[in-house]
């Protein structure tokens, strides 16, 4: 791990006791019920909830998650770019697309930590201080197995009332693409842990993953570069 890197990381969480009091997590149980691994392989996974920085950063620091790419899914291919989604009109969310090993987490696992630190799901069409429908709450599956382990968590969930409001978060469709944002985009949150709104909105997610998943926190999170270059 590059030196800079570290002392980036080292920053946040000197920061992070602070952040923390801008984001309340929330203790979840895990899913009742879920399909097993589909094969030996990795398996993907397509979430959106907010702005991606923060998301991406949760899942950088999850033990089993190989890479987590943040971009757009949704819309189109021609408005899969940061200043066209940002209009509201193009039918994208700012997503990540999470590549894990599910021998060491399962989906139910990257469901539950979304759900519980990742973002706020009773939010519809906003998260803390964005609003628009590229910021809502969706979950895309990459297989049947995941919708249906996806849909049913949200009625156990809603189901026991864990939260205050009901869950907003939409289940699409299995066919949408997903697009990688632009390079700026990655790995943004550990590359600049002093920047206000990472300061403020990301930092406590990552410092609340850490406190409430500790078996399955790595320090050292993976990063896109360095994931791609690995590949």
């Amino acid at each position: 791990m590059p030196r800079t890197a570290a002392l980036l990381i080292a920053t946040a969480f000197a920061f992070a006791p602070l952040a923390a009091r801008a984001e309340t997590a929330v203790t979840l149980p895990p899913p009742a019920a879920e399909a097993a691994p589909q094969g030996a392989g990795l398996e993907t996974a397509v979430l959106a909830g907010g702005c991606f920085w923060g998301i991406q950063a949760v899942y950088q620091h999850v033990k089993g998650v190989t890479n987590a790419v943040s971009g757009y899914a949704g819309g189109a291919q021609r408005d899969a770019f940061y200043e066209t989604v940002g209009s509201g009109r193009t039918g994208h969310a700012e997503s990540v697309k999470v590549t894990f090993d599910p021998r060491q987490v399962s989906y139910g696992k990257i469901l539950q930590i979304y759900f519980s630190v990742a973002h706020d799901p009773t939010q519809l069409d906003r998260q803390g201080p964005d609003s628009g429908t590229q910021y809502r709450s969706e979950i895309f599956p990459q297989s049947e197995a995941q919708a249906k382990t996806a849909k049913t968590y949200i009625a156990q969930l809603d189901q026991g009332h864990v939260f205050k409001r009901p869950i907003v978060t939409k289940t699409g469709s299995m066919k949408t693409a997903f697009y990688a944002a632009e390079g700026y985009h990655q790995d943004y949150a550990t590359l600049h842990p002093s920047q206000p709104y990472i300061f403020i909105n990301d930092l406590p997610k990552v410092a609340n993953l850490k406190t409430m998943f500790s078996d399955l926190w790595r320090d050292t999170p993976v990063l896109v570069a360095q994931a791609e270059k690995g590949n």
